[in-house]
């Protein structure tokens, strides 16, 4: 089975090239630190998994799934990343990926991960499986999607995304800025996010959305 792993940190991708090399009847073919190197390599080394970071300076990993399943839909796609919310378990399952592990995992479960990748199946790791299930079982909806906001919430966040400042969404809507502020509050809250900055990453992928 060919791997090929994509990390912004040396270090990490080292530690996680001699795991894999552990494991019975698994190569690493190649490594990448970008979402546009992980494309290119993804192109010349032609792995059967990319093993896919989310967190990197430029392009994120969601960027790089995206354009892999376009250009190598063959290769499956397992995300190994820091964040365990719903928001980033969503989107990526949304954009083609068959496995979603966190970085804290133990060192089976990646194994799993990435058997199940080459067998057609998904794995999520338990900590974000759960949140996945609780959602489709409450109508397919997990905690921290935009289209689970209020409509109101949703005009915000679309403004936000279309580089609208507070003061302008407020003249936009015809409300004040601290109603404005105090719905951020709430998406903020209701998605996850713990800083303004994260708020914005969610605003301008969903202004990004087709």
């Amino acid at each position: 089975m060919r791997v090929l792993i994509c990390d912004d940190h040396t270090l990490v991708r080292a530690g996680l090239r001699r795991l894999l090399e552990s494991f019975a009847d698994i190569e690493v073919v190649a490594e990448a630190s970008s979402a546009d190197e992980a494309v290119l390599r993804t192109r010349e080394a032609l792995p059967h998994i990319v093993l896919l970071d989310l967190s990197m300076p430029g392009r994120s990993g969601f960027d790089a799934l995206a354009e892999l399943r376009r250009t190598a839909p063959d290769c499956a796609v397992v995300i190994m990343s820091m964040h365990d919310d719903a928001l980033h378990v969503r989107e990526a399952l949304a954009r083609g990926a068959m496995g979603f592990v966190v970085k804290e995992a133990a060192p089976a479960e990646l194994e799993i991960a990435i058997r199940a990748a080459a067998a057609g199946r998904t794995y999520l790791s338990p900590q974000v499986s759960a949140p996945q299930l609780h959602a489709y079982r409450n109508g397919g909806r997990a905690e921290g999607d935009p289209e689970a906001l209020p409509r109101r919430q949703r005009e915000i966040l679309q403004a936000l995304g279309a580089g609208r400042t507070t003061k302008q969404i407020a003249s936009d809507l015809g409300i004040s800025v601290k109603t404005v502020e105090t719905h951020r509050a709430r998406m903020m809250e209701a998605l996850g996010c713990r800083n303004a900055g994260e708020l914005l990453r969610v605003a301008l992928r969903l202004h990004d959305r087709p």
